[in-house]
């Protein structure tokens, strides 16, 4: 599986957050530290889910302090809303073979980053089998 690398220009563009704000948050705890120092520092899709939990908690005028809470795991005061045409919706595309493809919106599904990697693992050894003809037969 191909890991998608942003740098903070890219993160900044995406999250519509100013460069400013993204290390605020991240000097906070809200957001993870990038990997790696100075000019080569990049982030992953981890962040950007990050980044944009916060910025959608935000927008809903909910606090800094309680936006570190829900992240820790508590219950969001903000409903989903209806997708509209015309929004943005981020999602994890994991590419299995040629013509399988899962798609996760972590968000939606309420999983953390250490949730979505082990489905991504069950699903990718899961494929495998089914695909050598080692699956369960119906």
């Amino acid at each position: 599986m191909q890991v998608k690398i942003f740098s903070l220009d890219e993160l900044c563009t995406l999250t519509d957050f100013p460069k400013r704000t993204v290390r605020y948050y991240i000097q906070l705890g809200l957001v993870d530290r990038p990997i790696g120092e100075t000019r080569s520092a990049h982030y992953l899709d981890a962040h950007l889910e990050q980044l944009l939990r916060i910025k959608k908690l935000t927008d809903a005028g909910v606090s800094l302090e309680r936006v570190r809470e829900v992240l820790s795991g508590e219950v969001s005061p903000v409903s989903e809303r209806q997708r509209r045409p015309g929004s943005v919706d981020v999602k994890s595309h994991l590419f299995i073979s040629p013509g399988i493809e899962l798609q996760i919106s972590p968000e939606q599904a309420g999983m953390t980053p250490e949730q979505v990697r082990a489905l991504i693992k069950a699903v990718m050894v899961a494929a495998q089998k089914v695909l050598e003809g080692k699956g369960e037969s119906q």
